[in-house]
């Protein structure tokens, strides 16, 4: 049984490449009503590797969804113009446990107007996955919701201030203003 999202996000593809590596972008988009956290002692990385892979607790605050082994793994298509990110993990405990199929992998390419078209598959399987198709699908939906609302915010990269030396600063340690414009001055009295 399958799950498909395609999306056009309000960011460029590097962003949303960038995005899909990031665990808080995934906490993000499960909240508020799911939290994910690291199993064991070791927090979760800033950023998902290709190869690597972290087991997470999945719970709504007071009740536990179980537990997901999250593993990345990178490639790509069309000489890179599509970059997918797969999750070859598994749901260790709890509901999802008891799927036998779980087969996550997130697409990524440039639309022509610069945005990114978002490309999504779950593939599950299994005897409970009738069962459990519906409450995934609906939560797929509530997470298209906060991908397009979130994609917003990925677009941002501040820009790297320059070296001190390389900026006017004010005696008060502020960066300088220039005008735009000249300033003007009186005119002395004739």
């Amino acid at each position: 049984m399958r799950i498909l999202q395609k999306l056009v996000l309000d960011c460029d593809v590097d962003a949303a490449w960038r995005a899909l590596h990031s665990p808080a972008v995934l906490a993000e988009l499960y909240g508020p009503l799911v939290r994910m956290r690291p199993l064991g002692a070791d927090p979760l990385p800033l950023e998902w590797e290709s190869g690597a892979d972290a087991a997470v607790q999945l719970d709504t605050g007071s009740i536990s969804l179980g537990t997901q082994l999250i593993a990345t793994v990178d490639r790509e298509k069309n000489g890179g113009s599509v970059r997918i990110l797969r999750d070859v993990g598994m749901p260790l405990t709890g509901p999802l446990a008891s799927l036998d199929v779980w087969d996550h992998q997130m697409a990524v390419s440039a639309t022509a107007d610069g945005r990114t078209l978002w490309r999504e598959r779950l593939t599950i399987g299994g005897r409970t996955a009738p069962l459990l198709w519906l409450p995934l699908w609906a939560m797929w939906q509530a997470r298209a919701v906060r991908l397009r609302r979130l994609a917003r915010s990925w677009a941002f990269d501040p820009e790297l201030r320059k070296p001190a030396d390389e900026t006017a600063e004010g005696a008060d340690g502020h960066d300088a203003v220039e005008p735009t414009e000249p300033t003007a001055q009186p005119r002395e009295a004739d």
